[in-house]
Order: structure tokens, then sequence, then C-alpha cells
């Protein structure tokens, strides 16, 4: 079985569009592979979707050629109380610059932000199965409000999650994905990511997070193009609903969404 690939497109939103667009004509010129574009309903608070029509007027352009969105957050910025412990502080401080939204948010607030960001992205007519927390970070609140939506898979660093009910199925998929926020932190994704080509050699499936601020930087473009050139020569691309559906099974898949309609 060839082994499979997805890339995603992170902080969809207006405010971001201009990077985002630099990073989609990168990957369209290495063939147009469907992508998963990770939308956010208000960015930093800094414009919701709805009152940007050039904006909606893109995306649809991108489900027509084939590619999806998925729901990433609300606003995409953690305003919980300031994390106290360590660990907490790595997580949501120094490996994320303050954006794990949903790290430490209460139930009600989970379930809320969950409900009126799919209803947003459902107002513009789009199908939305998946839901990718910013920074990977999903506390326990989350992955409970999780199970009362109609979302069929989520996702965190290293795995793809399908969601049935109140079951989950961990589908093994690191991410290859860097940090531009410094010199140093470019210089070391970019090692990372010719060092994931290898490792990662054996995957069955593979995933690729592409950010915005990516687009800033001529050397970690430059390096995306060849290790996105690389996989795509010997992987084969799909977004994250397809590959999904490939490891659960399409006919249980499409049943439990409605044929493809589950959140329209």
């Amino acid at each position: 079985m060839t082994p499979g690939l997805c890339v995603a497109v992170h902080d969809v939103a207006p405010a971001t569009w201009p990077q985002c667009a630099r990073l989609l004509e990168l990957v369209d010129a290495l063939g147009a592979p469907p992508l998963t574009l990770l939308v956010v309903p208000d960015w930093h608070a800094q414009g919701r979707i709805d009152a940007a029509p050039e904006f909606r007027r893109a995306i649809d352009a991108r489900i027509e050629r084939g590619d999806e969105v998925a729901l990433h957050g609300y606003f995409h910025r953690d305003a919980a109380p300031a994390p106290r412990s360590p660990g907490a502080w790595l997580r949501r401080r120094v490996l994320t610059a303050s954006e794990g939204e949903f790290a430490a948010v209460d139930a009600h607030t989970a379930a809320a932000r969950l409900h009126a960001g799919l209803d947003l992205l459902r107002r513009q007519g789009w199908t939305v199965d998946g839901f990718v927390p910013p920074a990977w970070l999903a506390n326990a609140a989350t992955r409970r409000a999780l199970r009362h939506t109609n979302l069929r898979w989520t996702s965190t660093h290293t795995a793809l999650i399908a969601l049935d009910g109140g079951d989950e199925r961990r589908i093994a998929a690191p991410c290859l994905t860097a940090s531009p926020r410094s010199a140093w932190r470019r210089a070391a994704s970019r090692a990372f990511l010719r060092a994931g080509l290898h490792l990662g050699a054996r995957a069955p499936l593979v995933r690729i997070g592409l950010h915005p601020a990516d687009a800033g930087h001529a050397d970690l473009l430059a390096c995306w193009r060849d290790v996105l050139g690389a996989l795509l020569a010997v992987r084969r691309a799909t977004t994250k609903s397809q590959a999904v559906a490939a490891a659960v099974g399409e006919g249980k898949y499409r049943d439990a969404v409605g044929h493809g309609d589950a959140v329209r």
C-alpha cells in the first residue's frame, strides 16, 4: 500500500490570508494535492470570517478544487489563567506563544466555542468533519465536549483521532512542522524537517503542518519546497478526512457522517 500524506495549512483566516495564499501557491506548484485548511472563525479577534466576503470566496474556490475545511479553535488565543506548573508553562508559553486556546478552558467554554465555531463555518455552506485544537493542545474538558458534536475526527501532534460517539481510535500520523519565531528556531526547524524525511520514512501516514508565519522566511519556504517535493514523490496525498475514512473503513465513515453532510 502506498504510504499517505496529509498537508494542512493552519491558522487560515482573513487576517492571515495573504500569508496562507503564499503557502498555497508553493504547494500548488508541487502538484496541487488536496489540502486540509484549518480555519479560525475569528483569529485573534481581528475579524470574523462572515465579515470577509473575499476570504469566503477564496475558501469556496479551494473547496471546489478538492480541499477541505476543518475547525481550528475560535480565537486561537490562550486567555485562560496563567499556568502554575512548570509542565503547563512549557506547553502553553514555550512550545506555543499563548496560542493554545483549548489547553486550559472549562467545560462550558470549550463546548460554547466548539459549537459557535462549527455554526459559523456551517453557515458559510462548508462541510466540516474535523477539529484541530490550536497548538494541538486540548484538555479533558475539550475532549469531553467533542463527544457532544458530530465531528468525525480531531488530532494531536502525533496522531489523528477518529471520533465515534464516546469511542476514539488513534491513527498514528507524525507531523512535520516548523517554528519560525526566531533565527535559531528556524535553523533547528530546517534540520528537523530534513531529518523527518528519514525518521518518518516507514510511517504509513505522515502529516505536514504549514503556518502563515512560515511564509515570511525565504529559507524556510525553500526547505518546505524540498521536503514537500520529496514526500509527494513517494506518498499519496489526501485530506485528513479522507485519511480517517481510509483507516476506519469508507462505508462506516460515510454512514456515520450522513454521506459527507455531518455538520452542514
